[in-house]
């Protein structure tokens, strides 16, 4: 039979990126936010449902932000 094929991780955890890479990723997500919220408003939005995602990103992005801000405390 077939040898499974090794795969290894190459994308850092969520948890170890850097503070100023979150903040503007957490940026863009608002502005699409409001970009497809607008949307959706003038009957344009093809999938409502980004909006529903969009939002778990943001908040996604949210709790990365305040779990490095409490590990930064921790660590002084």
């Amino acid at each position: 039979m077939a040898e499974p094929k090794k795969t290894t991780k190459t994308s850092t955890p969520k948890s170890e990126k850097p503070a100023a890479s979150v903040t503007e990723q957490l940026a863009a997500k608002r502005q699409d936010l409001f970009e497809s919220r607008r949307s959706h408003r003038a009957g344009e939005l093809v999938n409502p449902r980004i909006l529903r995602t969009t939002r778990k990103e943001i908040a996604r992005l949210m709790t990365a932000k305040r779990a490095a801000e409490l590990a930064g405390k921790e660590g002084n």
